[in-house]
């Protein structure tokens, strides 16, 4: 293997590259890894988990089946975190965040020893802000979307969280429902 892939990728600057080669081996065998592991070619796998984000709240078995993929192909998996862009939760707004999502996924990627690397997002800001950033870091990247937001159902009607929130919202504010019907279709517009 060259030196420029795997555990030998982007070594830390000591002034010795055996030295930094060596440390480095010794922190991941202090996590549990072989050093015929630590052979192996590394896949990053950039993850976004939050409790602010419900887009992403099926994260870990996520993360889980991609290194199970990722081991059955010969090579090393390690996760690790970046920035989650919550819509609803963010202020002024999401879009805000996005740039500095990218940033985030740029520098993490490109600062960490990875061949290759999976980002698993979603949401409109999300998947842009690690396509972004895996362009910027120039490493072989491919993206796993969580998948569309869980929709719920109110009075036989399949709701869209971001449709429907405002068109029921402007009947309740216009007095076209009544508080108890809004609290309903609240637990139920995302499920």
């Amino acid at each position: 293997m060259s030196d420029e892939h795997g555990l030998r990728r982007g070594l830390t600057n000591y002034g010795d590259q055996d030295f930094a080669v060596y440390l480095r081996r010794s922190f991941a065998r202090s996590m549990g890894l072989s050093r015929d592991m630590l052979e192996k070619p590394i896949i990053g796998i950039a993850m976004t988990p939050s409790d602010f984000n419900n887009c992403h709240r099926t994260m870990p078995e996520l993360v889980e089946a991609v290194s199970r993929g990722v081991l059955a192909s010969g090579a090393l998996p390690r996760a690790f975190p970046t920035i989650s862009t919550g819509e609803v939760f963010l202020n002024p707004t999401s879009m805000v965040y996005r740039n500095l999502m990218a940033m985030d996924t740029e520098e993490m990627v490109r600062a960490q020893p990875m061949d290759a690397v999976v980002m698993i997002g979603g949401c409109d800001k999300t998947v842009p802000a690690q396509l972004m950033g895996a362009a910027s870091a120039d490493v072989p990247a491919i993206q796993l979307v969580t998948g569309p937001m869980s929709t719920g159902h109110y009075k036989g009607e399949r709701l869209g969280a971001c449709t429907d929130c405002r068109r029921f919202w402007g009947r309740f504010r216009a007095g076209e429902i009544e508080r108890d019907e809004i609290d309903v279709v609240e637990g139920r517009l995302a499920a």
